[in-house]
């Protein structure tokens, strides 16, 4: 072009941002300004949605200032978003409580910028305030809300959720009623989930994708089959459907379908498989003790293997404690994942269960010279409407040491009916007594103490594993509180299947 416009600038730097190309449409606006061209409105609401970095947003803020559009609705909720982007939330609530008069998409942006940084417990707050307003909710802030709420896992939120879409008569809209369908599988609760999907006027291939998920994630790998094959009758599933159910087949130990599943995709339906169809395979056959079967599989797949396919096999090593495997999936991973520390703590954790010391620390050396730090793991547990965080080892609740004295007890009463816990999983260089500690620590055990107290009622709690892992276990009150003998089979499920679940997902266990 010869003589270019700001216009033609702003409708090159808006493809650019809606392409994903931020970096070219962040060059193209400031090529704009160095040829002497004055920014406009919609220049800068294009722009400002390539910014991702906090010293260019300031430069950007001062422009919109310079530029006299500072109090342009529109300009401040995208200089908003901005800011929640580059990860300076606390700048984007400020220029949201100094809106004059608040519009649905500034609440919608405000609380969806908090799921997104995730801060549920925020955005739930302020989608509360909006309410007390009066302001009825669209469907963009439900589905904001509904990603919060996901985060949270938490059954009494998704319950009022659903119960406010009822009230604005907003039921019907697919993807609404496909998001609440995810919600309740997040928080656990499939009946809920089933009813939804019963209840829909119209299902789409994600809606079908979502509930064969969420059987599978929850161990009832028949129910996913026989729903896949409901819908194979009515719909061509497409790869996610597949990643679905060849993942409920891995979890429930269904080695047999889920070969057939796997075989039908090119077979029946013309999918080819890409590399999580082929790390579903791998974690299949991991699950089961094959780990020879997998590797066979691995070297013929007729893709390169990449991250999920050795962190499959790696996860299946730590279970089955093959060292020769673990060794050549972990060297794989330290090039195509250096930055993910379960790799690190799971071939350590492998090297320490055998007895292997001087490996195990040389595996934490390389990850603390990389850099590289594991996330810590936290339970959550929903009492009363509330929610409540412990983490392994914690003693920062007001009440802890009545949790811990009344831990100790329990102990020992378990104990006393046979209870052994297995060391094994501590994998601290000290003594067994101070590893027992260590284990019954658990920030799941430290839950069910605190619930004890609270449930005279006999209703439901739920208690969600955050940060690493999805799982959840609903446990109902009464029975710990009365069943302390059978506290044992808990403590045995948090120890080895739990640990065991988290290490097929290459994670670490230790002091979670």
């Amino acid at each position: 072009m010869l003589h270019r416009s700001t216009v033609s600038w702003s409708a090159m730097i808006g493809a650019c941002s809606q392409s994903g190309f931020h970096e070219q449409g962040l060059l193209l606006f400031t090529r704009m300004l160095d040829e002497g061209i004055k920014p406009n409105r919609a220049s800068i609401l294009n722009v400002t949605a390539c910014i991702r970095h906090e010293n260019v947003a300031h430069d950007m803020r001062r422009l919109i200032i310079d530029n006299k559009l500072d109090m342009d609705q529109c300009v401040r909720n995208a200089a908003m978003l901005m800011f929640a982007r580059c990860g300076r939330i606390d700048l984007a609530r400020s220029l949201f409580d100094g809106f004059i008069y608040k519009d649905l998409v500034c609440w919608a942006s405000m609380i969806d910028s908090y799921a997104h940084a995730d801060l549920p417990l925020e955005a739930l707050h302020l989608f509360n305030q909006m309410r007390l307003q009066r302001l009825l909710p669209d469907s963009i802030i439900l589905l904001a809300v509904i990603r919060a709420c996901s985060v949270l896992a938490s059954l009494h939120q998704a319950r009022i959720l659903h119960g406010v879409i009822f009230r604005c008569f907003l039921e019907g809209q697919l993807v609404l009623d496909t998001a609440v369908l995810d919600l309740y599988v997040k928080c656990g609760c499939l009946a809920y989930a089933r009813k939804v999907f019963d209840k829909m006027v119209e299902r789409n291939i994600i809606s079908w994708s979502t509930m064969i998920c969420g059987y599978g994630m929850h161990g009832h790998g028949r129910e996913a089959l026989h729903l896949f094959d409901q819908m194979k009758t009515l719909i061509k599933p497409d790869h996610v459907t597949f990643v679905s159910i060849l993942s409920a087949c891995s979890h429930a130990g269904l080695i047999a379908e889920g070969w057939e599943c796997f075989n039908s995709m090119v077979r029946d339906f013309g999918v080819t498989p890409t590399s999580e169809h082929y790390a579903c395979m791998v974690d299949l056959l991991g699950r089961a003790g094959q780990l020879n079967q997998a590797w066979v599989f691995i070297e013929r797949m007729p893709v390169r293997p990449d991250a999920g396919v050795w962190g499959a096999l790696l996860g299946a090593c730590r279970i089955h404690l093959n060292i020769k495997l673990a060794e050549v999936a972990a060297k794989a991973l330290f090039d195509l994942d250096a930055e993910n520390p379960g790799r690190y703590v799971l071939l350590s954790n492998i090297y320490a269960s055998l007895g292997k010391r001087k490996e195990a620390d040389r595996i934490r050396n390389l990850m603390r010279s990389r850099g590289v730090r594991k996330i810590v793991g936290h339970t959550i547990i929903e009492i009363k409407d509330k929610i409540y965080t412990f983490v392994a080892g914690d003693r920062s609740h007001p009440e802890m040491d009545v949790i811990y004295s009344e831990l100790d007890k329990l102990m020992e009463r378990i104990r006393q009916e046979g209870y052994v816990p297995d060391l094994s999983f501590v994998l601290h260089d000290v003594d067994g007594e101070t590893k027992e500690k260590m284990l019954y620590a658990h920030s799941v055990r430290q839950v069910i103490v605190f619930d004890m107290p609270s449930s005279s009622k006999e209703y439901v709690h739920q208690i969600g594993r955050a940060s690493r892992l999805g799982r959840r276990h609903i446990v109902t009150s009464t029975w710990m509180k009365w069943c302390c003998i059978k506290l044992d089979l808990f403590c045995a499920l948090t120890e080895l299947k739990w640990y065991a679940c988290l290490q097929s997902r290459n994670v670490s266990t230790e002091d979670c």
